[in-house]
């Protein structure tokens, strides 16, 4: 099965191939609230510069420090509902009275062109994605401990008492859908949890099916 087969939706899938080119893999991250998926996935991009994260829509108002466009697409309940009809995402969900959604079209075109992407969504946003992208790889990310996970929502300072003990409350409904998942990778030393996502991405990137597109002039030569 080639890499176009796999990601049936992405545009140029039907074209011929070029030889040693390979579109992109998609990547599914999710955690619950608190667990460290997003500096994790920071911390990757820092020295990976084959992979991308898709930069999601959110009808959320902005936190401190977050820039629209980079962090975020902040828009308005209308602007979102109307995405929405329009079918401009490849999935959307409410969390906490908020929308949240990924573009689709940004995430074909990127992978068309050959860059790696990660979706930073949760669970019910993986099960649509997966609709659309079925070779989509999935990675769960879980605190060492609920004891942990509580201290870290604490130590944030962002959330009032009240919202983060429903926050808690969403995490046990957010780990019970790892199974969904093809890697799990347990946040504890943040360090070995990041060379655990690493060799994650490293290994995908050398599976036989995507290894024999990109060397297909090698192997002819090696087997002649």
């Amino acid at each position: 099965m080639s890499a176009t087969d796999r990601n049936p939706s992405v545009p140029g899938a039907h074209l011929p191939p070029h030889e040693d080119f390979v579109p992109g893999t998609l990547f599914i991250v999710s955690a619950p609230s608190g667990a460290g998926k997003t500096s994790l996935v920071r911390a990757l991009l820092a020295d990976d510069s084959g992979v991308m994260v898709s930069v999601s829509c959110t009808t959320r108002l902005p936190r401190a420090g977050e820039r629209n466009g980079v962090d975020y697409h902040f828009v308005d309940h209308e602007r979102f509902l109307a995405m929405i009809e329009a079918g401009e995402f490849l999935e959307h969900a409410e969390v906490f009275g908020n929308y949240y959604g990924t573009g689709r079209t940004e995430v074909a075109s990127r992978l068309a062109q050959g860059s790696d992407v990660i979706l930073e969504i949760d669970w019910q946003g993986a099960q649509q994605v997966r609709q659309a992208f079925p070779g989509a790889v999935g990675i769960f990310i879980l605190p060492p401990s609920r004891e942990v996970l509580r201290e870290r929502l604490n130590g944030r300072g962002k959330d009032a008492p009240a919202v983060i003990e429903r926050r808690l409350q969403a995490a046990v409904d957010e780990i019970s859908h790892y199974s969904e998942y093809e890697f799990i990778v347990i946040n504890d030393v943040f360090e070995a949890a990041l060379a655990d996502l690493r060799a994650i991405l490293r290994a995908e990137r050398l599976r036989l099916s995507l290894q024999a597109e990109r060397h297909q002039a090698l192997l002819r030569e090696l087997l002649k």
